[in-house]
């Protein structure tokens, strides 16, 4: 590799403090939904408010996405992730140390989630600071499978660590996580190496306003925005409903818990193993239509299934094959909106997931009277087929003109 262009060893330092900062934040997000009926006894409101606790970092996201893409790409990952984590760090111990008052634990989870834009929106902005073209979708991959280890962490561990210590201590063990990840990345995290991981050119990308207005224009980008919106909303969904989902057909908090984390460990599986594998190929678009496709068979099974083996089996697939398209989606935004700064490309992805609170909300608010998701679930199923459908109309972006998109063999 010519002098111009290297690759450092130590750009798996900086991934992995990045990797632990957005773990801790997922863990932070879901800690009540395993626990829900539980936590709302605890702090005395409904399931409803529970539930709001996880809303909150969706519905916060909407005005704070498009600052936290500013800062990233202007100040740098290093500066607005580290505010971030700070944020994030502070109030998780806050949280933790507000008892059973469910007013100042739902304002800690307002500052917790200002937190999160600024890491999430630096997904694709990381990899392409540090890593060849050809590897940033496994990179971003890999944020990815440490974001859903973190939520499938919040799954599993909150509902048994609730049987021998008070909610508000396990969200202060969770917030002394975060602090701690907080002071890694910190401590190690550098803006970029001396030399650039790519050739002189590609890593030179337009002005956040400039870029911004560029990314409105290409339709494939504005498709990806929708498909975004439909994977995000139907993940929260589950994630933030699952114990009241299961509730009604026999199933308890453990296995809804249970359920939660192998949800994530599949989608851990299927954000790494499909990433590595669309970048291999340098294609992207038959690997997100396979993912929403083959995901509605999970969906379905977690809709109906009675036997636990069945649920969680179901559970296992939606993740392998729904959380691989959120990595694959990001990087294919990247490359189809170039020059767009990644900040900015992977800022309005994100924001349009979160938008996607309404998608949540709507689930509550179909809820029968006898607490079936029946009816949300199997709309669910139909803007999952909608979403493949239209990625079968787009195509990737043209080999070699764009970061990350490597010639095909033979090409």
């Amino acid at each position: 590799m010519s002098d111009e262009c290297r690759v450092y060893r130590y750009r798996w330092v900086v991934l992995a403090v990045f990797m632990f900062v957005n773990l801790t934040i997922q863990m932070l997000w879901i800690g009540y939904a395993p626990i829900s009926s539980q936590a709302g006894r605890y702090y005395g409101v409904s399931d409803l408010k529970i539930g709001l606790l996880a809303m909150t970092f969706m519905i916060v996201f909407i005005p704070f996405s498009l600052p936290a893409a500013w800062a990233i790409d202007t100040l740098g990952f290093r500066a607005a992730v580290g505010f971030g984590a700070v944020l994030m760090s502070v109030f998780g111990l806050v949280r933790g140390l507000a008892g059973t008052n469910y007013t100042l634990a739902l304002l800690s989870t307002v500052g917790i989630a200002i937190a999160q834009p600024f890491l999430l929106n630096a997904w694709t902005k990381v990899p392409a600071n540090w890593f060849p073209a050809a590897g940033r979708a496994t990179a971003v991959g890999l944020v990815t499978l440490a974001s859903f280890i973190g939520i499938a962490a919040g799954m599993a561990l909150t509902p048994v660590l609730t049987h021998s210590m008070a909610i508000a201590t396990v969200q202060l063990m969770y917030g002394g996580l975060a602090a701690v990840s907080a002071a890694a990345f910190l401590l190690l995290a550098r803006e970029r190496p001396a030399t650039p991981p790519c050739p002189p050119g590609m890593e030179v990308r337009a002005l956040m306003l400039d870029g911004l207005k560029h990314a409105l224009t290409v339709k494939p980008f504005l498709v990806m925005l929708g498909v975004a919106f439909v994977v995000m909303g139907i993940f929260n969904g589950v994630s933030t409903w699952v114990e009241d989902i299961v509730r009604p057909r026999g199933f308890g908090s453990t296995d809804a818990g249970t359920l939660g984390a192998l949800m994530l460990v599949g989608g851990v599986l299927g954000a790494v193993v499909l990433s590595a594998v669309s970048d291999r190929q340098g294609r992207r678009i038959r690997f997100l239509v396979l993912g929403l496709a083959l995901a509605t068979p999970g969906l379905l099974g977690i809709t109906f299934a009675t036997a636990t083996w069945l649920l969680f089996v179901s559970g296992f697939a939606l993740g392998f094959f729904l959380v691989s398209a959120m990595p694959i989606g990001l990087q294919y935004a990247a490359e189809v909106t170039f020059p767009t700064p990644e900040g900015t490309s992977s800022g309005l992805v994100q924001l349009c997931g979160q938008c996607s609170v309404a998608i949540v909300y709507g689930m509550a608010a179909l809820k029968s009277a006898g607490g079936s998701f029946t009816t949300s679930l199997l709309l669910a199923v139909g803007l999952l087929l909608l979403a493949a459908l239209a990625m079968t109309r787009q195509r990737d972006a043209a080999p070699g003109t764009a970061p990350g998109v490597a010639p095909a063999a033979g090409e």
